[in-house]
């Protein structure tokens, strides 16, 4: 009896196998961005192999977009070239982030993914098993299409219950990492299952699935199911749905229980994610800068929570608050429902499709001793580019509310 990893891995190395074993395994799909991906390539060039998985190599311009200095300029111009001249796909400024892409346009159930770039795990909100690899790992995968793997034991999180109004899958992800550790589920498969999890949408599901690393994972995953093949559908690709589901007996390391109705709005207090407390014990904590978007929560569903609790007010006075759609298709999107110019009006800043503030290359860096509330998954010191600053992580709606009040606040009573 087998887990979704188990059962992914399998197909992949043609044979049946089980957690713990060591394997080769072909790849589906490879993702690069323009911070990991120039050291893939010139590992790729010193090898001086031929390139045999160009086809299923994905680059993307993201970390810093469009460039704010000549040396990250040369490096992204250095990846456009190399991807042209392998003949592989390449996604320059504009186009967004490289897992809310991938999920967009290229990933399917049943997939092995990697990627250099740690919330790869991402993916795995659509039932295919995908990591994070360093970069020379991944240079071997371009070259090869296939690479080495130890098969991770799986841990069982169940959630069951219903979520209240003003709690989001971002809480319920904290309230798990909190538990775990940031060590807790270091190289383990993380599969969630449970009433909660069936309700969620795709994309708070990819919210989970994006910080499983967060507490060690290499993968966090989720079922396949009438959830995964309308997000599909949406995306022209209803023909990549395939069912994919562990079977009932399968034999997990740990088995972890949360009842939904339990959990309340919860933030990563500075500098580590699994730092996390109930809103309610920082309420209050005057905020300087709150972000919105990355790879974690910069989705439609997301820009509409913030719009709707932001239309017709004000952000408080001396705030800043960026919001950074996840991709160039929900920028359009978000733009024709009306929910950008509801944020603008409100006196927020919409920044490109990218990763924004996130990793502190450049827009939204906070000065010394400023409080940046943010929808992250990281808060460490000096994530967002001043180790000056402290970063506290919390959910779009906790985002939002906060930046009304000029402070920490609870959401529950503005949804």
């Amino acid at each position: 009896m087998s887990t979704i990893t188990e059962k992914i891995f399998s197909e992949k190395c043609g044979k049946d196998v089980s957690a713990g074993e060591i394997v080769v395994a072909k790849i589906d799909q490879i993702a690069l961005q323009d911070g990991t991906a120039p050291l893939s390539i010139r590992k790729i060039i010193e090898l001086g192999v031929e390139v045999k998985a160009a086809d299923k190599t994905h680059f993307f311009v993201d970390h810093a977009a469009p460039s704010p200095r000549k040396e990250l300029s040369n490096d992204q111009k250095f990846i456009r070239e190399f991807a042209e001249k392998i003949g592989a796909n390449f996604n320059g400024p504009g186009e967004g982030i490289i897992h809310q892409l991938m999920v967009e346009n290229w990933v399917k159930p049943g997939d092995l993914a990697v990627g250099a770039d740690s919330h790869t795990c991402t993916y795995g909100a659509l039932g295919c098993f995908s990591t994070g690899m360093g970069s020379t790992d991944v240079a071997i995968a371009v070259a090869l299409g296939k690479n080495w793997f130890r098969v991770p034991e799986s841990f069982r999180i169940q959630i069951d219950g219903k979520l209240e109004k003003g709690v989001y899958s971002k809480d319920v992800i904290l309230k798990i990492i909190g538990d775990l550790g940031a060590d807790g589920a270091t190289y383990k498969a993380l599969e969630f299952h449970g009433d909660c999890v069936k309700e969620m949408s795709l994309e708070a599901r990819l919210t989970m699935s994006n910080m499983a690393v967060e507490c060690g994972a290499k993968a966090g995953l989720f079922e396949t199911d009438k959830k995964t093949k309308e997000f599909l559908a949406e995306m022209g690709r209803i023909d990549d749905f395939i069912e994919i589901k562990a079977d009932k007996n399968a034999e997990y390391e740990k088995e972890l229980y949360f009842d939904a109705s339990d959990i309340e709005p919860l933030v990563a207090r500075p500098h580590n994610v699994d730092n996390v407390c109930e809103v309610s014990k920082v309420e209050g904590l005057k905020v300087d800068q709150v972000f919105v978007g990355t790879c974690t929560n910069g989705r439609l569903s997301d820009i509409e929570v913030v719009a709707k609790i932001l239309n017709g007010k004000k952000i408080a006075r001396n705030l800043r608050l960026i919001v950074a759609p996840a991709s160039r298709r929900i920028y359009i999107k978000a733009m024709e429902l009306g929910y950008l110019k509801t944020i603008v009006e409100a006196g927020g800043l919409i920044a490109p499709p990218g990763c924004a503030c996130c990793v502190g290359i450049h827009m939204g860096i906070p000065a010394d001793g400023e409080v940046c509330l943010s929808t992250q998954n990281r808060n460490f010191k000096g994530r967002m580019g001043n180790p000056n600053a402290e970063i506290y992580l919390a959910s779009p709606a906790t985002a939002a509310v906060s930046a009304l009040k000029g402070e920490i606040t609870d959401p529950r009573e503005y949804i």
